[in-house]
């Protein structure tokens, strides 16, 4: 659900729980802002959790990389480009 949703949901649970006050037949307002306020704090709950678990760290051994760079006689070479679009004139 996310936190924006869940937060969502408690702003308007807790709306109709305190500043509205209908009853609409055999349905109170009151008691489904309740449940809504309820619902979001469940999802919030359980998006914390799971955020939670997404930042443990792992620790990974990795064989060194190649150097990226090509070495030449003990010299750096580097390599640069200009790419131009064509139409565009200097």
């Amino acid at each position: 659900m996310g936190i924006g949703g869940s937060i969502f949901l408690i702003a308007v649970g807790a709306i109709l729980a305190f500043a509205v006050e209908a009853e609409l037949g055999w349905l109170s307002v009151s008691t489904v802002g309740w449940v809504l306020m309820l619902a979001g704090l469940v999802g919030l709950v359980l998006t914390m959790w799971f955020w939670q678990s997404r930042r443990r760290a792992v620790v990974t051994t990795a064989a060194p990389a190649q150097r990226a760079v090509p070495v030449q006689d003990d010299r750096v070479v580097e390599e640069y480009r200009e790419v131009r679009r064509p139409g565009t004139g200097v």
